[in-house]
């Protein structure tokens, strides 16, 4: 009889944000999967998870995964986890969740921890409708889609590397102009959660003259421009209905 594949999300950072669940799972597992054992290591011996563990990310994914399927197909239950959050996500499990499910193998993904949603909850921005766009192209493709996003109407979710925050914050103002409003959530769930609001330049400015370290999501407001030029489109379309 085959085994299944888990899907299980881990805390982002405080390790108390992962259910009940996704711990009876990862301690039933024959073998649990981890972006890197080492981050991992942290929170399985935090719940004394004694399973077997091994590697599993960008670099091997595509050597280990028939392997994996085999393991599955021969009666393993396989959990696959990531450093932080819901694996799939700006993180490797895509790959081995299609393999998966073109052999039919059952699949039951866990709900639980990712750090988009609690950056664009506490934004202050419109969240009944956004597009999650990850990490941006490093070089190749950047400029057009930062084009393409500029006429973007829904507010939009970024994940972005202290690193680059800066450059990245003052691209966003250039392409999107310098008083769309956003949000920089910096640390989600850890100690020095922090969220800084305001136009797109101000913020610029203000990460220019302070250190950035940790997790960073970046919330941006949709083209108000794109906006109401649907609006106005609907008026016509219910004038003409008439």
């Amino acid at each position: 009889m085959p085994g299944k594949l888990f899907i299980v999300p881990t805390p982002v950072g405080n390790l108390e944000d992962i259910t009940l669940r996704a711990l009876r799972i990862l301690k039933e597992a024959d073998l649990i999967l981890a972006e890197d054992t080492r981050t991992s290591s942290v929170l399985l011996s935090h719940y004394q998870i004694r399973g077997r563990v091994i590697s599993h990310h960008k670099f091997n994914e595509h050597e280990k995964v028939s392997v994996i399927k085999e393991k599955i197909l021969s009666g393993t239950n396989v959990a696959l986890i990531c450093d932080a959050g819901t694996p799939g996500i700006s993180d490797p499990g895509f790959l081995l969740v299609r393999t998966c499910a073109a052999e039919g193998i059952e699949i039951e993904t866990l709900p639980g921890p990712t750090a988009c949603i609690p950056a664009i909850v506490s934004s202050g921005l419109p969240c009944d409708r956004f597009a999650f766009e990850g990490f941006l192209p490093q070089k190749k493709g950047r400029q057009t889609r930062l084009r393409e996003l500029s006429s973007e109407p829904r507010t939009m979710v970024f994940y972005e590397s202290p690193y680059r925050l800066v450059k990245t914050l003052e691209q966003f103002a250039e392409y999107f102009g310098p008083e769309r409003q956003c949000s920089v959530a910096r640390e989600i769930s850890k100690i020095h959660e922090e969220h800084r609001r305001g136009p797109l330049s101000e913020v610029a400015k203000w990460y220019s003259e302070h250190e950035v370290k940790g997790e960073i999501v970046i919330v941006v407001a949709g083209s108000p421009a794109e906006k109401a030029k649907r609006h106005e489109g609907k008026g016509r379309g219910e004038e003409a209905g008439r």
